[in-house]
């Protein structure tokens, strides 16, 4: 998951053990997600809500032992408020489920709210999708058995009423990593959403570790036996890498298709469907940059440390994506981790030279490939906790001082928003370095 810099697959499935694939076999519906309705959506969806309650309340005790973790308080005016969403899309079978003749998806609503106070916390993960995120573990040197996984709470509230008096609000969407769940990218979607966006993050279904439904059912990721069966044949490997781009793409064009008739009734009446942006880390920055390139609809995309090929190692220079071979002309940011540059990443040089519309690019000195994810607070947390050494904070989310990684990804992916999306001056803060954020190295402009 977190501790290879590779985009896709290769270096994270293979940390997925048949001990790990057999955990989430048998992982319990802990706790419903909640209620469930269908609606009828717009032609080929059907459209769940699901308020996700969690087994336990937020402040009550937790697993006796076990260290329990708390995420950043989001920076933004407004309060947020969360729904989580079950999209059924009728018009294609599931790609990774042969006989499955629908894809189902879950999808997590975040938006500016009101009277928080009167709802809940929602959970940062499901009971299942805790206990498939355990089994996996693919954070280095973590005993993920040691960890109250079900117990961290978001700073968003179950059901809170949208805050419909300023808006309208521009939509963004989110993607995590192969194999991470949507929740890894609560830190900086939580932020997003009281800065006054309607955010919403998309599991890809048996890519993403485990996946919980309404009703407490699990879906386990096929990807290690995916991984498996291509047995080291590079070109198998490739069209492997391949599925697994084109799979989430579809699923993104399938999100936007149902978007805005699906969100909840308060964020609908006041989110901005001409104004619809993407990001994601690794796999989910590919695609969002890949499904920018191939949506209209997705007008300024944000990619953190996601290559844009179809190769095992990151400066293989072939296999590039039609993205990164044919460019973008709409705004494109580009955040690496330390030692990236357009030097080292072959697909980043050939997005950047074959694209017309704005972009910039950028690392952070310090960071990881896991720094833009939510690992890069509670890493610190767990290894505090458990007296953990240095080299274990060191090797998942690098060097750079939490509180300015988590500070400088909120502003920089803000900004880049806000300028795109909402027309709103950011006083240069992505034309080149600012005094504010020194560990910051910009890219060559060429736009």
């Amino acid at each position: 998951m977190l501790n290879r810099r590779s985009v896709l697959l290769t270096r994270r499935a293979a940390l997925l053990s048949g001990t790990a694939v057999a955990a989430l076999a048998v992982v319990p519906p802990a706790a419903s997600a909640g209620r469930s309705t269908s609606a009828a959506g717009r032609g080929r969806n059907a459209v769940g809500r699901t308020a996700g309650t969690p087994a336990r309340t937020a402040g009550a005790p937790g697993t006796s032992g076990l260290v329990r973790l708390t995420l950043p308080v989001p920076t933004g005016p407004y309060a947020v408020g969360t729904e989580a969403l079950r999209l059924v899309d009728r018009s294609r079978p599931d790609p990774w489920r042969p006989g499955q003749p629908y894809r189902e998806l879950m999808t997590t609503v975040r938006y500016p709210a009101l009277s928080p106070a009167a709802h809940p916390a929602a959970p940062q993960m499901l009971p299942g999708e805790a206990a498939g995120f355990a089994a996996l573990n693919n954070l280095a040197g973590i005993p993920a058995d040691k960890v109250d996984w079900a117990a961290t709470r978001t700073h968003a509230h179950e059901g809170a009423p949208a805050d419909t008096s300023r808006g309208p609000y521009p939509i963004v969407l989110y993607s995590p990593g192969v194999a991470d769940p949507r929740a890894l990218g609560t830190t900086l979607c939580d932020d997003l959403a009281s800065r006054g966006y309607v955010v919403v993050s998309v599991d890809h279904t048996y890519d993403a570790g485990a996946v919980q439904f309404p009703g407490g059912r699990v879906e386990a990721s096929v990807l290690p036996a995916e991984l498996g069966k291509a047995g080291g044949d590079p070109e198998l490997i490739v069209a492997l890498l391949e599925k697994v781009t084109s799979v989430r793409v579809a699923d993104t064009r399938f999100v936007l298709d149902c978007l805005p008739d699906a969100l909840p009734r308060g964020p609908r009446a006041v989110a901005l469907p001409d104004r619809i942006g993407m990001f994601g880390q690794s796999a989910g920055g590919f695609t969002a940059l890949q499904a920018m390139h191939d949506d209209p609809r997705i007008l300024a995309g944000a990619n953190f440390d996601g290559v844009l090929a179809y190769v095992q190692e990151d400066t293989d220079p072939g296999r590039l994506s039609t993205v990164a071979a044919e460019g973008l002309d709409r705004p494109f940011l580009l955040i690496g981790k330390d030692g990236d540059d357009l030097g080292t990443e072959p697909s980043w040089e050939a997005l950047w030279r074959n694209s017309s519309g704005w972009h910039r690019g950028l690392i952070l000195r310090g960071a990881e490939h896991a720094t833009y994810t939510d690992a890069e607070t509670i890493v610190p947390q767990i290894a505090a906790q458990l007296g953990l050494p240095d080299e274990t904070v060191r090797e998942n989310v690098g060097t750079i001082a939490p509180g300015r990684a988590i500070t400088a990804g909120r502003t920089y992916l803000a900004a880049f928003f806000d300028r795109f999306l909402r027309s709103r001056d950011d006083h240069g803060l992505l034309d080149g370095p600012s005094p504010r954020f020194p560990e910051a190295r910009f890219f060559p402009r060429t736009v």
